[in-house]
């Protein structure tokens, strides 16, 4: 079966409203059709797909970030970013970012950051006199940041389909992800002074460090985790189990929220996050290697080179790819189509596949943020009350900091790579 008919299917199949995971299933059984041993070997490769030593941090992360969310966890971090930065103008749309900031270096998931610490944040937001849907959308933004701060479930996903040390991932995403945050707080800080949003009096000293005194224990876990990878200490899926060690203490001997019922309940939705994930992965990983079978990738190559031999072209056409798709499919099954078909592109141009993988994890955030699929517009306007139609042309002027961010990334190869050197 030819690329074009193979896309063509899956674009039908995802229009008609089929989920992700059946629709590359199905379109692959399809294209192997005519070739009965490759298709026996469907139950091996969507197995092999998942079964990667790396890919164990997945259910390991959405743990962690489940027990801080339940355990107390968030509400800390939230009165100390309360503590820091609401007499900025913004205020508290400015504590949104940095909370999400400082949650964003333990879960390493837009949609936890948004269901979880977005509860505490828009409603501290309305009560103190933001509208719901600038409240609603400076969540959805900031949540953002979490897959792209280390740590990160879609570079562990990226990692293990590239081969690319998960690791040097994470460096990746530090500059880029501080710089997210610049730009939202930026964007917050003119709107509010047009809109003239209030802002609290600045924190004494003594609340700051009470502030600080409460959360310091939490605020420890990015720097736990950063800093044993660094160190060599562990891998990244042995910090993943580290957080969740470390999140459970926390939560049940510290803070003293966490009890057998909500325990239960967190260990119920980690499985079925994870087996969504691993079901799309499995799935995808079959696709991948049809799409390898039948030659799409070189294909693509050879197609993309006679249009034009620009790497600066070529690079803007991936990305353009790569918002498009990120409009109507979830951010992991971006990263699962588009890795195995834009890897030949991105070594033809001499692109370094990590510097791509932190492109790759931006566009996809805008895919959250973006109509009709953005997940995080849906989780915020769920806890928010507000329409996604309100949030999404909220939402507009954080998106176009994401996509500044990421061009800068694209073509300034230092910003994501500089950091990565820490553990050459």
């Amino acid at each position: 079966m030819t690329a074009a008919l193979i896309f063509a299917g899956l674009i039908f199949l995802i229009m008609m409203g089929v989920p992700i995971a059946i629709a590359l299933g199905a379109v692959s059984l399809v294209a192997m059709a005519d070739n009965l041993p490759a298709l026996g070997l469907m139950a091996q490769r969507m197995y092999s797909s998942t079964t990667g030593f790396t890919l164990l941090a997945i259910p390991f992360f959405i743990l962690a970030g489940n027990l801080m969310n339940t355990g107390g966890i968030t509400e800390k971090i939230f009165r100390f970013a309360k503590a820091s930065v609401s007499h900025y103008w913004g205020g508290l749309g400015q504590v949104n970012i940095l909370a999400s900031m400082i949650f964003s270096g333990m879960s390493g998931a837009a949609v936890a950051d948004a269901a979880g610490l977005g509860k505490i944040e828009v409603k501290a937001m309305v009560d103190d006199g933001y509208d719901p849907e600038f409240a609603g959308a400076v969540t959805a933004a900031s949540s953002t940041i979490g897959p792209v701060v280390p740590p990160s479930i879609p570079f562990v996903i990226y990692g293990s389909l590239t081969g690319v040390s998960v690791g040097k991932l994470f460096l990746a995403g530090m500059v880029p992800g501080v710089l997210m945050a610049i730009a939202m707080a930026v964007a917050v800080n003119l709107i509010s002074r047009k809109r003239n949003y209030p802002r609290r009096p600045k924190a004494g000293y003594g609340e700051w460090w009470a502030s600080f005194k409460d959360a310091i224990l939490a605020l420890l876990t990015p720097l736990i985790i950063i800093g044993g990878i660094l160190g060599g200490w562990f891998t990244p899926t042995e910090a993943a189990v580290i957080a969740c060690i470390y999140a459970l203490l926390l939560s049940t001997f510290v803070y003293k929220e966490l009890t057998w019922r909500k325990l239960l309940h967190i260990l119920e939705d980690t499985l079925l996050h994870t087996v969504r994930v691993m079901f799309i992965m499995a799935t995808a990983g079959f696709f991948g290697w049809v799409l390898t079978l039948n030659q799409v990738p070189q294909t693509l190559v050879s197609g993309l080179t006679t249009v034009t031999q620009s790497p600066t072209l070529l690079m803007l056409i991936m990305i353009g790819v790569l918002l498009i798709l990120g409009m109507f499919l979830e951010g992991i099954a971006v990263i699962l189509i588009c890795v195995p078909i834009f890897i030949p592109v991105v070594a033809f141009i001499g692109m370094d596949p990590i510097q791509f993988g932190v492109v790759m994890i931006l566009a996809s955030m805008i895919g959250l943020l973006s109509p009709p699929v953005g997940m995080c517009l849906y989780a915020v306007a769920s806890i928010s009350n507000v329409k996604v139609t309100a949030l999404s042309r909220e939402v507009l002027p954080y998106i176009l900091g994401i996509f500044l961010v990421m061009l800068m990334v694209a073509f300034i190869p230092a910003i994501s790579l500089s950091a990565t050197y820490l553990i050459e």
